[in-house]
């Protein structure tokens, strides 16, 4: 007895027929359809063989217009024709025979017996059914046909084979069939339970996504069926990459075998993925393309004159590149150092230089990088390891020959994790990098094709990391040169980036110099441009809110938009004073002036010094301080003055670091003026390295520290003598601005610093000292001065 649920209308309405009050059997004849996705089947879609059924309930319509029925089977009949009818299906039926069974008949028992046993196994395997209404409901069962139908009922087996057994009409024949489909089923349970076994002892329970591939997998293997699932796309899709890319030879031969090893794995197990991640990033990377680029050396010129003002060494670099790379059409990538202060543009120069070289330009921040693994790479057995940075942009610029751009190079740090600096030398090197190893990758990778420039504020770089790189000086600029770059590249950018109009907002000369001179105090113009945007503001704000047509900043209102003045300009002290001295430095940040002051107090002789100075520079002091104690008597000073007191020097501004060797000129000559209560000249400023013996050493960045001078109003510059060729550098507008005095010894200082020269005292009575001008005389002394010295 089974409940169906009747929806196609041919079938209510013989069901409809069968339960009618004329037709009081209520019967019908069942079939199954050869095709269940039929619709609307012909009697050759049909069964021949059905089964005479009962209606045992009345017929319940369910709201889908479908309808429910529970019928039970009576007899096995044939369908001997079919009567025409457009609403229903008719048939005239034959009906089987009762088959009375030989009680004696041994081997029927036999196949019965073996038919419940058979049975009783299945049902044991079978967790789905429950084993013992299944067996009970058996057992009862003594006719043959009876027992068949019942088992076939329980199997699941297509509806073909139940149609063969009902077809059936020897006993024998049924249960031999029956017999057959159960072992099928047995069989098939059996390796569904040895699979989900296998599959169980390799996963843990909560895994359920695991433990549903990998029955996928087994059961397409049972099947000898091949994956044709989001896994077999991927393996396809690594497999064409490989064929496209064009990798080198170490580099195939990884990805080959990686992905050989791959395919083996689950796709879920975390070695796979770990692989997955290898292959790519192996081949996403542009092996083989190049950026071909027509070198036109105008255009190049004109892109570096557009967007910088000055800087003509460098241009001149950056066009002698493409002149030579147009003519031998292949050539290594240079590896430039643009060192300057800050905003005196090195990261923009780059990104012209990509412009006008005709190359994708990727930049690398380095700075606070202290992990060498951040260049090259973590290896690929850690957990969340990656490429290093330098792969990492290779894969961005999508070239083999892009400008790579190491940002703040000088900022690097090394701790326990390594040393990034020296992770860089192997990249930086023009003979090696072609076999740059990535500890990720694991194959070698070119970079000889790359541009590499390099920026930062100072060369306190590793010597090693120096050598393989082209240092280029960018010092800072001019008042004039600022003046020129906010005309004609700052005030039209901010302009537009403040939505200001060309007739709503102007500003005069004067007023831009005092804006230099008295709110910005660098080498750059980064902070001018922080003032000049700092202006249009608030004029926006002013044409919003007062409706004003234009705004015109002049000398006289600047004051009124940008406040009080942040520095003075001038002459660094109003009056001559004694121990005071103006000395340069040069800074990260670029030049700056340097005062030096010294005090005389009663002591045994000793120097102190205050101002948080280095060591260079304290060594600086301590030499320039022997130079002229040793050499006293020639400045005109008793060596009892320096017996019976001490000398405190101090540089102001003490919560800055100092450091270097070029005060020493500087310490000399505050010394001597503290000690013969001589003045110096407050319009003189002094730099270079003072020897034992009293020369004047040459010093760096010239040109920033007469840029400070000439902030200062300083009229006269001390340099060394050796840096005389440097002056061929240096702007005109500098040296009309500046009397610069060469001086070879520190005599040749005094004679300038001081506001009237010193009186030597006679060394008759004094046999320690030592003359001024030893200097002067030839380098092979008397044994006798010798040891006197």
């Amino acid at each position: 007895m089974v409940p169906l649920f009747i929806g196609r209308e041919k079938s209510v309405n013989a069901l409809e027929y069968a339960t009618s009050s004329s037709n009081h059997q209520n019967e019908i004849f069942l079939v199954a359809q050869k095709d269940g996705s039929v619709d609307n089947p012909e009697p050759e879609d049909l069964y021949e063989v059905g089964v005479l059924a009962s209606i045992v309930q009345p017929l319940i319509k369910l709201p889908d217009n479908a309808v429910k029925v529970i019928i039970r089977g009576i007899r096995r009949g044939r369908v001997v024709e079919y009567i025409s009818s457009h609403t229903l299906l008719q048939a005239r039926v034959e009906l089987d025979n009762h088959y009375k069974e030989d009680e004696d008949n041994i081997d029927l028992e036999a196949l019965r017996r073996s038919v419940v046993d058979a049975f009783d196994s299945w049902c044991k395997l079978n967790k789905k059914n429950q084993p013992e209404v299944a067996i009970n409901s058996i057992d009862q069962i003594k006719e043959v046909d009876q027992l068949v139908d019942t088992v076939a009922s329980h199997l699941n087996i297509k509806v073909s084979d139940k149609q063969s057994i009902l077809e059936a009409y020897d006993p024998k024949e049924r249960l031999k069939k029956a017999f057959a489909f159960i072992e099928g089923e047995i069989s098939i349970l059996n390796a569904q339970n040895c699979l989900y076994k296998t599959i169980k002892s390799q996963v843990e329970s909560t895994q359920k996504v695991y433990y549903l591939n990998e029955q996928l997998k087994a059961i397409q293997k049972e099947l000898g069926e091949f994956e044709n699932g989001d896994e077999g796309n991927i393996l396809n899709e690594f497999e064409k990459k490989i064929n496209e890319t064009k990798l080198s030879q170490e580099a195939r031969e990884k990805a080959i075998t990686d992905l050989k090893r791959y395919k083996k794995m689950n796709p879920i197990s975390p070695e796979a993925t770990v692989i997955s991640s290898y292959l790519h990033w192996l081949l996403e990377l542009p092996w083989g393309k190049y950026k071909d680029a027509k070198i036109n050396l105008n255009a190049a010129k004109k892109i570096l004159d557009e967007n910088h003002y000055g800087i003509e060494k460098v241009k001149d670099r950056i066009i002698e590149f493409l002149a030579v790379l147009k003519r031998v059409k292949e050539i290594k990538g240079p590896i430039l150092c643009l060192v300057g202060p800050p905003g005196v543009g090195k990261t923009s120069l780059a990104k012209s230089m990509a412009r006008a070289v005709g190359r994708d330009f990727v930049r690398i921040a380095l700075g606070g990088v202290r992990d060498e693994s951040e260049i090259r790479g973590h290896r690929k057995t850690y957990i969340g390891s990656m490429p290093g940075k330098i792969i990492q942009h290779m894969k961005k610029a999508n070239s083999c020959n892009p400008l790579f751009l190491l940002d703040e190079i000088d900022k690097m740090g090394s701790d326990s994790r390594g040393d990034p600096a020296s992770a860089l030398l192997e990249v930086l090197d023009t003979e090696h990098n072609k076999h740059f190893t990535d500890h990720y990758l694991e194959v070698e990778f070119d970079l000889s094709s790359v541009m590499f420039v390099a920026t930062a504020n100072s060369l306190n770089l590793p010597h090693p990391l120096r050598d393989r790189m082209e240092i280029i000086q960018l010092s800072g600029y001019t008042e004039d040169e600022k003046i020129s770059i906010a005309t004609h590249h700052l005030i039209p950018k901010l302009k537009k980036e403040h939505g200001l109009y060309q007739k709503e907002w102007d500003i005069t000369s004067e007023a831009l110099y005092e804006l230099i001179r008295l709110y910005t105090r660098e080498s750059g113009v980064r902070s001018m441009e922080r003032e000049l945007a700092k202006l249009m503001r608030k004029a926006v704000k002013e044409i919003l809110t007062d409706k004003s047509k234009k705004i015109s900043v002049k000398a006289n209102n600047l004051q009124d938009y940008l406040g009080v003045h942040k520095y003075t300009f001038g002459i660094a002290e109003n009056e001559n004073l004694v121990g005071i001295v103006t000395g340069l430095a040069y800074t990260e940040t670029g030049g700056d002036i340097l005062m030096i002051e010294s005090v005389l107090i009663p002591g045994k002789g000793e120097i102190k010094y205050t101002g948080k100075l280095g060591e260079v520079m304290q060594e600086s002091i301590k030499a320039a301080y022997s130079y002229i104690r040793s050499n006293c008597l020639s400045f005109g000073i008793k060596p009892e003055k320096f017996q019976n007191n001490d000398i405190h020097l101090h540089v102001p501004e003490g919560a800055v670091p100092k450091d270097g060797p070029s005060a020493g000129g500087a310490v000399c000559t505050s010394i001597v003026s503290l000690m013969t209560n001589i003045p110096v000249n407050k319009n003189v400023a002094m730099t270079g390295e003072v020897t034992l013996r009293g020369r004047v050493l040459a010093i760096g960045g010239l040109r920033e520290k007469l840029l400070a001078a000439l902030r200062g109003s300083i009229k006269t510059v001390i340099i060394p003598s050796e840096n005389e060729k440097d002056m061929q550098e240096i702007p005109a507008s500098i040296k009309e601005g500046i009397n610069v005095v060469f001086a070879k010894n520190i005599d040749e200082v005094m004679k300038v610093a001081l506001m009237h020269p010193t009186t030597p005292i006679d060394g008759d009575n004094n046999q320690n000292s030592v003359p001024s001008s030893i200097e002067n005389k030839d380098d092979t002394f008397p044994m006798s001065e010798t040891l006197k010295h």
